[in-house]
């Protein structure tokens, strides 16, 4: 895999880690992503800013505005790729239960 990347890294920052959940916060600058990934977890995503999402995965991409608060969940085994397809920077927390 190349070690160059045609978009800057989405920041994820470990708030709590423990038997029960896993909480990251997400902190995307503009154009920025998660790179392509699975979630091993069921989880809950909080949006702490209005979110523009881009979402690839497999079947294509597609784009999800999302307000600031408007939590969703989604069940494990999720595989996509996140970016923030907005001109302002955005954030959200996943919980992800385990």
């Amino acid at each position: 895999m190349s070690q160059y990347r045609a978009r800057p890294p989405a920041l994820a920052t470990l708030l709590l880690d423990d038997a029960v959940v896993r909480i990251t916060r997400w902190d995307f600058e503009p154009g920025a992503d998660t790179g392509v990934h699975t979630h091993g977890l069921g989880y809950v995503v909080v949006p702490m800013t209005d979110c523009k999402f881009l979402l690839e995965d497999r079947n294509g991409s597609r784009r999800v505005d999302v307000a600031n608060g408007a939590a969703y969940r989604r069940e494990a085994g999720a595989e996509h790729n996140v970016v923030n397809a907005g001109s302002e920077p955005m954030s959200f927390i996943e919980i992800e239960y385990k």
